[in-house]
Formats: structure tokens, C-alpha cells, sequence
């Protein structure tokens, strides 16, 4: 069954969900550990970066795998 483009973005960004608060939660662990001392509000600020750049990297491969699957 094929998995249309709009059901693609839905995983993605569920996905994605996920990840923000798992890449937060990693940034205010591991980032003092290198010297990088950040706020709450930049951490968060960073992910939501991260994500929107996460969101659109995963639909787009989503999307060649769709088209190499029916091609295939």
C-alpha cells in the first residue's frame, strides 16, 4: 500500500516530536561538557532549528523512497 505525501509529512513530524525533546534534553546534558554554557531558551531555540531542518530532511527522504519503491 502506498503511503501518500500528506501521511508522510504526519510520521515525519511525529517523529521529529520526539526527537525535539530527546535533542534538548542531550544539548543541556552534553553541551556543558564541552564548555558550551546555554539557557533554557537557547536550547530550545536550537532544537526548534534542528527540528524544522529534521521535519524537512525526513519528508524528502520519505518521499525518494515512496518514488524508488513504485519504480522499483
Amino acid at each position: 500500500m502506498k503511503q501518500s505525501r500528506l501521511m508522510s509529512l504526519v510520521e515525519s513530524v511525529a517523529n521529529v516530536i520526539v526527537g525535539y525533546g530527546v535533542a534538548v534534553l542531550t544539548q543541556i546534558l552534553i553541551f556543558p561538557i564541552f564548555g558550551l554554557h546555554t539557557t533554557l531558551a537557547q536550547n530550545l531555540k536550537m532544537g526548534a532549528v534542528f527540528t524544522v531542518v529534521s521535519i524537512a530532511r525526513s519528508y524528502v527522504l520519505r518521499r525518494l523512497f515512496e518514488a524508488l519503491r513504485v519504480h522499483l
